[in-house]
Formats: C-alpha cells, sequence, structure tokens
C-alpha cells in the first residue's frame, strides 16, 4: 500500500481566520488543499467563490484541489484556474458533454478530476477513464460537512479500481466525505489513493497531529 495523499478541506476551516488555517496546513503533512465550491443549484447550500479560492492560494504552498459542485462548470474552470487551481473536479451529474469538460480542463494545463455522487455507478466512467487524472467517489450526499459516510463506498473503490487496472489507467481514486481514523486504512486497502477530511481535522485538538495519523494510517 502506498502513502495516501491527504487533502484536507478548507471548508471545515475558521473562515474568519483563513490565512492562519491555509498556514496551518503549508505546516503539515498534507499534501493538497481542498477547496469545495457550492453553487446552492446543484448541492443545497452555497461555499464560496472564485475570490476566496484566489485568497487561499495567495497563502497556500500546497497546490489547491478545487471540487466544483456546481451547475454548467464549464462557464468556470477558466476563472478557478486563474485563481489558482492546479486540480479542477467536476460532476459526472452536471456534465451531459463530460469528455469535453474533461479536454476543457486539461487544455487549461489542470488535472481533470470527475465527481461521483453516492447513486451513481462507477461503471458510467468507462468510456473516459483513460482521459480522467482523478475520481473522487463522494462518499456521503455533497453539500454539507460533518456527515455519516457511507458504507457502499468501499463496493465503489474496489470496482473502479478494477475498471482503472482493466484500461491500464494511471487514474487515482479521491474520497470525499466522512473520512477519519476509523475508515482511512480500508479505504486505501479497497484501493482509494486521496483522502479528503474537513471537520475530522479541524475540529480535531490538533489538526497538524490528525494529518500525520492519516498519513501514516
Amino acid at each position: 500500500m502506498t502513502t495516501p495523499i491527504i487533502a484536507p478541506s478548507i471548508l471545515a476551516a475558521d473562515f474568519a481566520n483563513i490565512q492562519r488555517e491555509v498556514e496551518m496546513l503549508n505546516n503539515s503533512e498534507a499534501d493538497w488543499i481542498h477547496v469545495d465550491i457550492m453553487d446552492g443549484i446543484f448541492v443545497p447550500n452555497i461555499s464560496f467563490g472564485i475570490p476566496v479560492t484566489q485568497a487561499i492560494h495567495e497563502h497556500a504552498n500546497k497546490p489547491l484541489d478545487v471540487h466544483l459542485m456546481i451547475e454548467k462548470p464549464e462557464n468556470y474552470v477558466q476563472a478557478f484556474k486563474k485563481a489558482g487551481a492546479e486540480i479542477i473536479t467536476v460532476h459526472y451529474e452536471a456534465c451531459p458533454h463530460l469528455h469535453r469538460n474533461i479536454q476543457q480542463i486539461k487544455d487549461l494545463g489542470c488535472k481533470a478530476g470527475v465527481a461521483l455522487n453516492p447513486h451513481t455507478n462507477v461503471q458510467l466512467l468507462e468510456d473516459v477513464i483513460q482521459d480522467i487524472d482523478m475520481v473522487c467517489i463522494m462518499s456521503v450526499n455533497p453539500g454539507f460537512g460533518g456527515q455519516k459516510f457511507i458504507e457502499n463506498t468501499y463496493k465503489k473503490v474496489r470496482q473502479l479500481k478494477e475498471i482503472i487496472s482493466d484500461a491500464g489507467a494511471t487514474t487515482l481514486i479521491e474520497i470525499d466525505g466522512g473520512v477519519n481514523q476509523d475508515n482511512a486504512k480500508d479505504l486505501l486497502d479497497a484501493g482509494a489513493d486521496v483522502l479528503v477530511a474537513g471537520s475530522f481535522v479541524f475540529s480535531s485538538e490538533d489538526p497538524i497531529n490528525t494529518i500525520s495519523k492519516l498519513k501514516t494510517v
């Protein structure tokens, strides 16, 4: 088992002290900073947009993993690239022309990710898996932090790993939602590569230590 990529979700941070929170992540063993963008339409919540992403980028020395939980993401990917995104993930469910969306992101020089909601079958990505740099499996229903982990996620990870292997692809598998010390090892054993953790990190007494423990789980 390889060492996981840890991507703490800034959605769970203290927004009144965003610079301090980003600097804490800079000083931790976190690999990426996960930035959740919500529009109140695709998901029933609104988070923040391009200016806040840019502000995070100005203080971050780690790649921004930007997760677009929005309708019509093709209208915004260029702006998020300019705001500092290195990885841009769009939702399968929001992209009727997914192949075009993936190519648009890659043409900007970003890594392209595709997220799947809990009800979406991983086999729907078989025809584009070689074009995708990362698949983000939602292990909670998107829109709110601190939700309970959905147990069916392990099965989806194993199925997706098989699709990736059969295609000879190098696609990473990211897990987003309800990740903690109790399920991290099982997720990695199933085939996950990237762990997103929000409230588990930022609500802990010692976030730097919590990240370190996830890194060595």
